[in-house]
Parts: C-alpha cells; structure tokens; sequence
C-alpha cells in the first residue's frame, strides 16, 4: 500500500514533515503536575525532533487545549478504539494513503526488501521511559522468537517464502529489517488499523518473563491449581497493546486508559509525552480526555440523537440519519456524509467450510451460489432501506479504483429469478415440499439459515427483503441474529450456514494494494474461515484450500508478491484476481457506496466535512488524526 516505486531507485526515503517554528507551550491540563515536580516540562516530555503537525494547504487550523470528548461504544473490547482512532504507528497513512513516518522520525526503504527504521532521539513512552531499539530487541528476541510465546512463529508479514528477516539493531535509535526478496507487507502491517506491534515496553514487560522475572514473582506466575498456570500467560494478557485494557501498561498513543475492565466509562487522559506538536508549539492531542461509555448498541442513535457524544459514527446506520438530522440544532451536533470505503454495505457469505457435508458441497458448487446472487432484488432493497442512493451489485472494488470495470460489480448480480431456477434445476435441486420450496438431495427442505450480528436493524431488515426475492426461487431464508462474538465463533467452527457482513473493508484500491482480501488468507474472512487459518498459521492449522479457484488465487497473490516495483505486472494480476473474484462470487455483495452519517459536536473543530469511513486502511477516524481535533470555545483566539 506504499506509493513509492521503491523497487527502482536505490533508497526511498519517508521524511518527516516540517520543522517547528514556535517554543513550547505548556499544556494547562499537566501545568500542576509539572510545578509539583511529577512531570517535568514540556520541552523535556518531547523527542529532540518531534512529529510537526502543518495544517498548511489544508482545511483544518491550529487548536488549543482543553476539554473531553465524549464517544459511545458497545462493548468493553472496544477500548481497543482508542487505539484505532488514536493512530499512533511507526508509519501510518496520509489521507492520500501514502504511507509517511509517524512515531518514526525517517524510514529508509531500500528495493523493498531492506528498512531502515530510525527513531526519534528523547521519545519517551507515557510512563516517561525512553522509547529505544531495546524495545524492539525485546521483542524480537524475547517474544517473537521464543516458541512458548509465539508458538505460531513470527507474523505473516514477517516471514517471506518461510525467510525470516536478519534483524539489525545498529543503535539506541536505529534498527534494521532485511530479506533477500521484496517484502510488500511489511510496512502496510505497520500503518493497520490493527497494527502489526514490533516492540514492546521492555522495562515494564520484562518483569513477566521467565528469562528475566524474580524468582519470587516466577513462582507465583507458574503456581500450580491457580489460574494463571503459566508465565506466558501473565505476560500475553498484560502486553497486549492493541486491546488497550491494561491499564498499566505504557504506551505510545496520544491518550491513556486510566480504568480497568469491565466498567461502563472508561476515561482515556491525554499522553504527557506524546511525540506530536503543531506549527505554534502545541502538543497534541489538543482534548484532555476521552470518556468512553459503553451503552447497548441498539440505542447508540438515540443516545447521539440527545447530544450524548461528540464524535460519534460506529453503530449509526444511514437509516438514522433523518432522525438524527432533526434534532441536529436543538442538541448542538453536525450530521456529517462521509462515503463507505466497503466493497459492499451490505453482503452474504456462504461458508464454504460448513462442517455439513451436503451444505458444503452445494456452497463449492459456483451455480448454486450465482443462483443466490441472481435471485436478490437489488433495486428493492436499495429503494426501501437506502432511498435509491446506494448502487447495486457486487461486493467489489470501487468505481473510483483504477482496476474497477463494470462488470465486476454487475456479473451475476441482476435480478433474474428465472436463470436462478435454470441453475438450481441444472445442480439437481428439482423436488419440491407442498409450499414450492426446494428440497436438499438428502430430502432436507432448502433452508437456509443466515447469522448477523445483532447490532441494529440494517441486517435484518435486508434479510427481510431478500427472503422474499429468494422465494421465487425455492429458498427458504430463516434470519438469525446473535453477538458480534458469537457470530464469529460459529462461523469459525463450521456451524453458520451463510452469514451477513459488510463487503471488503477498503474498496478503493490500487495496483500497489496487497490483494489479500480477494485470496483465502485470515480467519476472519467468512467465506473461507479454515482455509484463511491454514494460510495465517502458515498451515499449522485449519484446512488447506482444497478448491481450484481458491488455490490459483493463492497462487496469483504469491505472483503479486514477487512483483515489486513492476505495476503492469501488478496491475494484471489485480485483473485476473478480480476477474475470478467476480466470476466465483465467493461473497454476494447487495449494495454499496452507502452513506455514512458522523454526527460532531458542533464545537468541534478540525473534522472533515467529507471523509473516507473506512477500516483498513483509514483506521475509520484515525486517518484524519483526531488528536488534531479540538472544541471551540467562543470569545477565545486560536493562538
């Protein structure tokens, strides 16, 4: 996901933005902890060259400090948003999706294979202590490949044609990855919306080590009949940096987590020694702290229509925002349109690893699940739950990418009940029950049970409408609603039949995108739960792809891999992944290009009046670097 040709000069460099040009104002919110002593200045919080935040050429504008935003969540696990919004990554994506250094101050990248990371000089963790290269050697040497710990093996991104990278730490601030081949994962992992984590915090981690833990403190750890049983056990927990719930553990992003889990708010307080800073010498986040509240899902909307958050656009749907549009001046919000960044909003996903074997085999068979397709009534759908707005088809690149045609979306996806019949009657599913639904070739009625999670009503409204269009072809839909958790852990075991999601996370893509979306290559993906673990745990698990379209897909993203630095050839394997992709239809995407409504406190300054809403890349807000966002707060100056 890299825009630099970094296969065809020798080293590719990712500066730093530009210098500071102010001194350092202190930020009121710490001012009493520095003059008792508990903090030292802000001079000395900051790296030697911290990140400079230029808002030149943009929309937004210098902030001030101050104030607590207010967001909405639904579960305990989503403290993890804070570091998804925070977006604080050794590189991360501009809003242009060129990825740029962040907590690192330069990036060396060399034929795409060779990167040099170089870290800023006086970065200190939240707990104050330096953030070094120890860190990384601590987890590369300490975690990574300690085969109790990691018994899986280094990460995917980490791991070319089963070559691990020669690691060279060549000082406190400078720190060395290199194969001998093209490694196009490796930065894109780092810049994720769920980051791949290279380091850890080595003076807080270490203490959970069996190589380094006190004698005292490891035999607690490994006490038998007492849960933990394991040393390894209290170490992952506590180091889990992306879960965000330790609340002792340092970090690097802008706010803290200062409450332990379970609660119902949760209050993030801003980073004393964050390594952002604007033009006038602000550190950033501008707002104090963040206070999280964690309310049922299915009241989200009405709790953003009475004005109970600031920055709110997880659990919205574009049916709420009428509701919330009309309340809009009375509670002092914006109801803002940013554009998905899905392939589809809405799409089905027939389990090809269903443990039933009839079920299976006729979710492999290509016409039964182009049958399905051509059985929905796009325009209804689109005309009842979007107001026409959203376009039909399937779940594929954008009309914005580069590598889109139309047909990808339209193939298979045209309401035609009748070659839907033509196609199920071709496969043998030609007996019938006294209601004209079809019959299974073990003489099962053809039921088919389709799983959401049960958070708000956009699934099952969708559902609704296409068990009625899926009538016409002898299918029976029964909806099934359960939590985002139980969901898929049903979908991973083999149990869930087809399920409902959104389509590809980010449609918008271009020839220098891994394609691994399109490939069976993580878990997560619903279509093909095992065989995306077979590739994820590097065939140490789950089941090896066993179909011919699913095997030359793997076959081409491998092709795409080793063609660094030639976009031709990467642009023509993109097509031919694509072609198969919409010719399989793997998912049957519905509609896209949906709305999504943001609703802002109207004070609330520097967030973009069009926007991307997109997971990965894009991080949903953290792309446009909420620690810039700050309250307006009348009569004052900005500077």
């Amino acid at each position: 996901m890299i825009r630099l040709s970094t296969a065809l000069i020798a080293v590719a460099v990712l500066a730093a933005p530009p210098a500071l040009a102010a001194d350092f104002i202190e930020v009121p919110f710490l001012a009493k902890r520095v003059k008792d002593g508990k903090l030292p200045p802000i001079a000395k919080r900051l790296p030697e060259t911290p990140l400079v935040v230029d808002y030149k050429g943009t929309d937004k504008k210098p902030g001030r400090y101050g104030g607590d935003m207010r967001i909405l969540m639904a579960r305990a696990k989503d403290t993890r948003i804070m570091v998804v919004y925070g977006y604080a990554r050794l590189v991360g994506y501009n809003t242009d999706y060129e990825i740029v250094p962040d907590i690192l101050e330069k990036v060396e990248v060399e034929e795409e294979r060779i990167f040099t990371f170089h870290l800023r000089k006086g970065h200190r963790w939240s707990d104050g202590k330096p953030f070094t290269t120890d860190d990384f050697r601590y987890w590369w040497e300490d975690v990574a490949n300690n085969k109790t710990l990691s018994r899986f093996g280094l990460p995917r991104e980490m791991v070319v044609d089963g070559e691990k990278p020669t690691v060279e730490f060549i000082d406190k601030q400078t720190v060395r990855y290199s194969w001998s081949k093209p490694n196009p994962y490796f930065l894109p992992a780092l810049a994720g919306a769920s980051p791949l984590y290279i380091f850890m915090p080595k003076h807080y981690m270490k203490r959970f080590h069996a190589k380094y833990a006190k004698k005292k403190f490891l035999a607690k750890m490994t006490k038998k009949g007492k849960k933990p049983k394991r040393w390894t056990r209290y170490h992952t927990k506590r180091g889990r940096q992306y879960r965000f719930q330790n609340i002792k553990l340092p970090t690097l992003q802008p706010w803290i987590n200062t409450t332990n889990t379970p609660a119902e708010r949760y209050v993030f307080v801003r980073n004393p020694f964050y390594h952002r800073v604007d033009t006038n010498g602000r550190q950033l986040p501008y707002i104090d702290r963040v206070m999280m509240t964690v309310a049922d899902s299915k009241i989200v909307p009405a709790k953003t229509g009475a004005g109970e958050t600031d920055l709110q656009a997880r659990y919205l749907r574009l049916s709420d925002y009428t509701f919330l549009k009309r309340a809009e001046k009375r509670n002092g919000y914006r109801v803002l349109q940013w554009r998905a960044g899905n392939g589809a909003q809405i799409a089905l996903y027939p389990n090809l690893n269903v443990r039933d074997r009839v079920w299976r085999k006729l979710f492999r068979d290509v016409r039964f699940r182009r049958a399905l397709s051509m059985g929905i009534n796009r325009k209804e759908i689109n005309e009842v739950m979007y107001y026409g707005i959203a376009f039909r088809g399937a779940n594929t690149v954008l009309p914005s990418s580069p590598l889109a045609k139309p047909d990808f979306r339209t193939k298979w996806s045209t309401f035609d009940p009748a070659a839907a019949n033509r196609l199920l009657d071709e496969i043998g599913l030609t007996k019938r029950d006294s209601d004209g639904y079809r019959l299974l070739p073990d003489g099962r009625p053809l039921e088919l049970i389709v799983e959401a999670p049960s958070e708000g009503t956009e699934y099952t409204d969708a559902m609704r409408l296409i068990k009625d269009s899926w009538k016409s072809i002898g299918v029976r839909l029964y909806p099934k609603s359960t939590r985002r958790e139980m969901f898929r852990r049903r979908i991973y075991s083999g149990l869930t039949q087809v399920s409902m999601w959104s389509g590809l996370d980010f449609a918008d893509l271009r020839p220098s995108n891994p394609p691994l979306e399109i490939a069976p290559t993580e878990q997560v993906q619903l279509q093909w739960p095992m065989w995306g673990l077979y590739y994820e745990s590097k065939g140490k698990s789950g089941e090896k792809p066993d179909l011919p379209k699913a095997q030359e897909l793997v076959s081409l993203l491998d092709a795409w891999e080793h063609a660094a630095g030639d976009k031709a050839k990467r642009t023509g394997i993109w097509q031919q992944m694509l072609e198969i992709w919409s010719d399989q239809v793997f998912t049957i995407g519905v509609v896209g290009g949906v709305i999504q409504p943001v609703v802002i406190n109207a004070r609330l300054e520097n967030v973009p009046t069009k926007g991307v809403y997109s997971w990965n890349p894009g991080a949903h807000f953290g792309i446009y670097r909420p620690d810039t966002f700050w309250f307006e707060k009348p009569g004052q100056p900005a500077n």
